[in-house]
C-alpha cells in the first residue's frame, strides 16, 4: 500500500461498518478517549470485517497454518471521543496483488458523523515454520475468488 495514499479517497471494494460505544476504561484523565484505544478500534473493525467476509478471521489464518502480524499502522487522531460515545468503526479492504493484507479506517461519531481517526495497516502472512510468505496462500487466493468476484 503506497504511504502517501489518501485514506477514503477512492471507494473500496469490500467494507465493513461496526459499532462501538466508548466505555470508561478507555479515557484517560482528561477524559477522552486514550490514542492507544484507536489501535483497539481498528482491531475491533478487522474482527466484525472478518466476521462479515467470512475466510479470513485470526481463527481461519491459523486452521491454515498462518499468522498474519501487523508490519506497518498508520494513526491519525484528528477530534477527541468521550464516555459513552457512540461509535463507528468503518473497515476498508485494499486490494492489492502482493501477498499481504491492507485495510483502511475510518472512525466517526455516530451522533453528529464527525470524523474521529483515520488511519490503516498491513498484514504479511508468516507460515508455520515462521517463514514471511512471498506469495499468496491457497486459502486467500481462494477467498480473493469468492468474495472480490461477487463484487465485480
Amino acid at each position: 500500500m503506497k504511504r502517501n495514499r489518501k485514506i477514503g479517497t477512492t471507494e473500496p471494494i469490500l467494507r465493513n461498518i461496526t459499532q462501538t460505544t466508548v466505555r470508561f476504561s478507555e479515557v484517560d484523565s482528561m477524559q477522552v478517549v486514550w490514542h492507544g484505544e484507536y489501535v483497539r478500534y481498528f482491531e475491533d473493525g478487522r474482527e466484525a470485517f472478518g466476521r462479515q467476509f467470512t475466510g479470513i478471521g485470526y481463527l481461519d489464518f491459523y486452521a491454515e497454518g498462518y499468522t498474519a502480524p501487523i508490519v506497518d499502522l498508520q494513526l491519525q487522531c484528528i477530534s477527541p471521543l468521550r464516555l459513552n460515545d457512540k461509535v463507528l468503526i468503518e473497515t476498508r479492504y485494499i486490494d492489492t496483488p502482493a501477498a499481504k493484507l491492507c485495510f483502511e479506517y475510518i472512525i466517526t461519531r455516530q451522533s453528529d458523523s464527525a470524523l474521529i481517526a483515520k488511519g490503516s495497516s498491513v498484514q504479511v502472512f508468516i507460515d508455520s515454520d515462521g517463514n514471511m510468505c512471498l506469495n499468496n496462500p491457497e486459502f486467500f487466493q481462494n477467498w480473493k475468488r469468492k468474495w472480490l468476484e461477487k463484487q465485480k
